[in-house]
């Protein structure tokens, strides 16, 4: 994981899914189920970073690129022609019109399809915690999350959006 503090909590994770579920299985049975329910929310945690990567980076690449840490915003602010806009209208349009066609993508998606995909990426949410809002079996939210990132990056790339 290279982050000892993300290790840790993905481990406590996984020992909260083995002690709720299989805490009646026979004593010998646990390390087994420990060890695969520790890969699976290590898979789990890599395929929302890459989503999450995929899906915020175009977004937040549109709204212009992020200060650093110790630099004041108001001395690298870039004014065209004396306005109080950091950036030239035309590209404020086409910002905008990219966003709004991202809003209406997601509209598009199937019901279900856009709730999964907003609880899981937008909200962070776990796969346990959107099927409990969704009233579904964990298996359906990964199945709707997989469909709509799908449908969302095909209607992105036929307008030419790449991340």
């Amino acid at each position: 994981m290279r982050d000892d503090h993300l290790a840790l909590d993905i481990v406590q994770d996984a020992m909260l899914k083995l002690t709720e579920k299989y805490s009646a299985r026979p004593l010998p049975e646990l390390p087994l189920l420990f060890q695969r329910i520790l890969q699976n929310t290590i898979r789990d945690f890599y395929r929302r970073q890459k989503v999450r990567a995929l899906w915020t980076m175009p977004v937040s690449s549109l709204l212009g690129p992020e200060p650093e840490a110790d630099a004041d915003p108001l001395e690298t602010l870039d004014v065209a022609d004396d306005s109080k806009f950091s950036e030239p209208p035309a590209e404020q349009y086409e910002r905008s019109q990219v966003l709004a066609f991202i809003e209406k993508a997601l509209e598009r998606l199937p019901g279900r399809q856009r709730q999964a995909f907003l609880l899981r990426y937008w909200e962070e949410l776990d796969v346990a915690a959107a099927a409990r809002i969704m009233g579904c079996s964990e298996g359906s939210v990964k199945t709707h999350c997989s469909r709509a990132t799908r449908a969302l990056a095909a209607l992105l790339d036929k307008q030419g959006i790449k991340p």
